[in-house]
């Protein structure tokens, strides 16, 4: 693909990132982003369909940041520069009130000392200081065992909330931006025409470090081959001194990281904010991405009916729900996202009612030991939880029943808005909760764990003010 002038790449209104940095853009949010870094930020190495669907040109030059969609579909990676990774993630934090964002210290590249703590079926979990990442067997050099110092890198970094280890691997790769990629000690350089013609370039690869081309580089010129493979070069360098300067002794340590990650969860507002952008470029039915991030399975009914048909303007809960759940009868976890990343499950119910029109019920029996949150009531053999969840609410309420019925307890959780998805139910915790006691009495809790979490940065101030807004509301109507 040639080179083309700004005047032919999307246009949108905004400031947006830095006009700078190129970004590469993938997964299921790849229309709506586009659209979004269009009026700053200059998307390169875009796929066929998008760029039929923009009908513009996007050149094929390295990118300085790749965004991701995360296997669960629930937010995107951003990988690359530090300077870029902080301006698309700070824009991609900008996009709905409960899109929240953390850096990840066990970074995509990042080469550490590791020491490896257990041995698994498959591989093994090794202590990086920052955190412990999973080595594959297959990816390791020679036998392993408890105790060992492992030189490793890290393959594929983790989301916050997947409760997963990144994955880790022996060989040592840099990337160059899409076109290129450098490998420690490896042979060959590919068969594509650019692979062919890379002896042409004024520019090696450091010692010790060969060439890979990817696809992208047969559409590549010369100038965008070079620029790839002398910000390969830059990165291998940097990973070559660090090795030279390691010491095992120090391990578990960080040796080196030539990129930075990022994660950023999209809570459902912001999914039906990327919904407005994509709609600006082409036919998008309400609930478009809080569907395809509900189920893989969607993502073709998604597609086939915004190829027959006008949306209607709502999201048609009943429509996604009847076809994907969830359903009465089926058991669903309560995924509690926490402001600082981390994903935790507070139980596993059973739908007992459905309503089309948005809301499920849930109810769970408890089991004896302990005492429930805030409420200060001993939990007991034969207890019932019971909680109603709404689409898009921004808080749900739990009743606590003994075994005869009697209410022993209610909390009231606030959160982002809820969303109501095959198997889960899933936002994030804002802290501030309201419980109503057996005796009615109302009382407001942790308040001041929202303030922490305003402190540290977790919890943007926007967001913090809508929940002790929503917590007021439901104090006065308890």
């Amino acid at each position: 693909m040639s080179d083309e002038g700004d005047e032919d790449g999307p246009d949108t209104s905004g400031e947006g990132a830095d006009a700078a940095t190129r970004v590469r853009v993938r997964g299921i949010y790849t229309t709506a982003l586009t659209r979004l870094f269009g009026g700053g930020a200059e998307v390169v190495l875009a796929s066929e369909p998008i760029r039929d669907r923009f009908d513009a040109g996007f050149d094929v030059r390295p990118p300085d940041a790749t965004v991701s969609t995360t296997d669960d579909r629930q937010g995107v990676g951003v990988v690359g520069d530090p300077d870029a990774v902080g301006a698309l993630g700070a824009e991609l934090a900008g996009v709905g009130i409960d899109a929240l964002s953390w850096d990840d210290q066990i970074p995509a590249g990042a080469v550490f000392e590791g020491v490896v703590t257990d041995t698994l079926g498959g591989g093994a979990v090794v202590d990086l200081g920052d955190g412990e990442g999973y080595l594959p067997y297959d990816d390791a050099e020679g036998y392993v065992e408890e105790g060992d110092v492992r030189r490793v890198q890290v393959r594929e970094p983790a989301p916050p909330w997947g409760g997963d280890r990144p994955t880790l691997s022996a060989d040592l790769v840099v990337d160059g931006g899409g076109l290129v990629e450098l490998r420690r000690g490896a042979g060959g350089g590919g068969d594509s025409e650019a692979a062919r013609m890379a002896s042409l370039l004024s520019v090696d690869p450091p010692e010790g470090w060969s060439p890979r081309w990817t696809q992208w580089a047969d559409d590549a010129d010369m100038d965008a081959l070079r620029a790839s493979l002398e910000r390969a070069n830059e990165r291998a360098d940097a990973v070559t001194r660090a090795l030279a300067d390691s010491d095992p002794d120090t391990a578990p340590a960080r040796l080196v990281a030539p990129l930075d990650t990022r994660w950023v969860w999209f809570g459902r507002e912001s999914r039906f904010a990327l919904d407005d952008l994509r709609r600006e470029v082409t036919t998008t039915m309400p609930g478009h991405h809080r569907t395809k991030a509900a189920t893989e399975a969607a993502s073709a009914a998604v597609d086939f009916a915004e190829a027959v048909c006008e949306p209607s303007g709502e999201f048609p809960f009943a429509a996604v729900t009847r076809q994907f759940g969830p359903h009465v009868g089926d058991r669903i976890a309560i995924e509690h996202g926490k402001p600082e990343g981390r994903l935790i499950t507070l139980g596993r119910g059973e739908v007992v009612d459905y309503d089309p029109g948005g809301s499920i019920r849930v109810e769970r029996e408890m089991t004896p030991g302990g005492s429930y949150d805030a409420l200060g009531v001993e939990r007991r053999a034969g207890d019932v939880a019971a909680t109603k969840f709404v689409e898009g609410r921004w808080w749900y309420a739990t009743v606590y029943r003994d075994s005869e019925g009697g209410i022993r307890g209610t909390y009231v959780n606030v959160c982002t808005p809820l969303e109501l998805l095959p198997g889960a139910v899933r936002y994030v915790d804002l802290h501030v909760d309201v419980i109503k006691h057996a005796d009615g009495r109302v009382e407001r809790v942790d308040d001041d764990e929202l303030d922490a979490a305003v402190e540290t940065g977790n919890v943007p101030g926007s967001l913090a003010e809508r929940a002790r807004e929503v917590a007021s509301r439901i104090e006065d109507a308890l």
